[in-house]
């Protein structure tokens, strides 16, 4: 049965008519119009859906949205924008690291909740984070190498982030 739920997205309240056990992903997408967080295998595999609850990387196809209610949920949208990307973005676009671009919101959102409880982290946690999220297109090398800048290993050049 449809309840009416408040949820916090990218800091904002939003309301909506759903059945409490509909994947989160499906109200993001579908309901939200936030489409950074991607359907990929539908069973928490793959992390092609990974958004951020409360400071942790949630597989969203199948989180109930329910399970929502009165946490802070933070889609790929809610962390930059195009002018003023995050950090971890931005990583991600100095190293190039996309190929076909469809598991990006999943490494992107792992990296970022793995910086947010662990600011330096060890090579071995960011591999071990990422571990859990698939790349068809076999960009490990440009995406390990994002998850290091984002660390702060390498140092990004002077004039890497355009909002420093």
């Amino acid at each position: 049965m449809e309840k009416t739920l408040t949820l916090q997205v990218n800091g904002q309240a939003v309301q909506l008519n759903a059945e409490p056990q509909t994947p989160l992903l499906y109200i993001l997408r579908n309901d939200l119009a936030l489409n950074g967080p991607k359907y990929g295998c539908g069973l928490g595999e793959c992390g092609a859906c990974t958004v951020i609850i409360d400071g942790r990387a949630t597989r969203s196809c199948v989180f109930p949205v329910g399970g929502a209610i009165g946490r802070s949920v933070t889609t790929l949208e809610g962390l930059g924008s195009r002018q003023c990307p995050d950090p971890v973005q931005q990583a991600f676009i100095t190293e190039q690291a996309a190929q076909c671009g469809y598991c990006l919101n999943g490494m992107i959102m792992t990296i970022k909740a793995l910086l947010l409880r662990e600011p330096n982290p060890s090579d071995e946690q960011l591999r071990r984070e990422l571990s859990a999220n698939l790349c068809r297109c076999g960009t490990h090398v440009e995406i390990m190498r994002a998850a290091l800048r984002a660390a702060g290993r390498p140092a990004a050049p002077h004039g890497d982030t355009p909002c420093s």
